[in-house]
Formats: C-alpha cells, sequence, structure tokens
C-alpha cells in the first residue's frame, strides 16, 4: 500500500519517515519529496508497506502525532492524476495559430 504522510518539518529525511513506520511493519520503501532548487524538504512524502493490514495500522496509530515538531497527516495514497499530454506543433487545437482566433480570416 502507498501512504501518504504530508506537514512533514523541513528536515526531514527519508530515513526518518523509514523508522517511523518501520515500527508497524516491513516498509518498501520511504521517500521524502525534496525542493529541487533549496534541497529542503517540500513537507511532504511517501511510504510504501507491502502488507495492507500493517499499512492501515500505521495510517490510523500515526495520522494527527506529533513527529519531528510537526503534527503530520496519513492517509492513503491516491493514485496520480493523469495529465493531458498537449504535443507541439500544429494541430494540437490549442488554438495556436500564432495569435489569430481559427476563424478569423487574415489579410
Amino acid at each position: 500500500m502507498n501512504i501518504y504522510v504530508s506537514n512533514l518539518s523541513w528536515g526531514t529525511q527519508s530515513d526518518s519517515l523509514l523508522d517511523l513506520f518501520a515500527q508497524f511493519g516491513e516498509v518498501t520503501s520511504a521517500n521524502v519529496i525534496m525542493d529541487r532548487e533549496s534541497g529542503r524538504s517540500r513537507g511532504f512524502g511517501f511510504v510504501e508497506m507491502p502488507d495492507d493490514a500493517e499499512a492501515q495500522n500505521a495510517i490510523e496509530k500515526l495520522n494527527q502525532t506529533e513527529f519531528e515538531g510537526k503534527v503530520i497527516n496519513v492517509s492513503v495514497a491516491r493514485p496520480r492524476a493523469e495529465k493531458p499530454s498537449y504535443g507541439g506543433g500544429y494541430g494540437n487545437n490549442r488554438g495556436g495559430n500564432g495569435g489569430y482566433g481559427n476563424n478569423r480570416r487574415r489579410y
């Protein structure tokens, strides 16, 4: 099960998140999402646990508890929403005719 953890402190590292969830069972991975520019935590992360019962127990026990100075939110991660893919170039149906509308004639 993939678990979403939010409201993490800026200093939280993936290892400490893994250690927190390992108290409840096997953890496949723990990943704190980092900001590319600053290199610090973006305040959320994901934990993957193979056993759904252990994962559900971890969610129930850890949601709204204090971790590294902040009260964290823990829930089942929702699948990523598919973003529409807009190709470049002509025929992408996004109205990009060089600033002219589709039904205007150029003179």
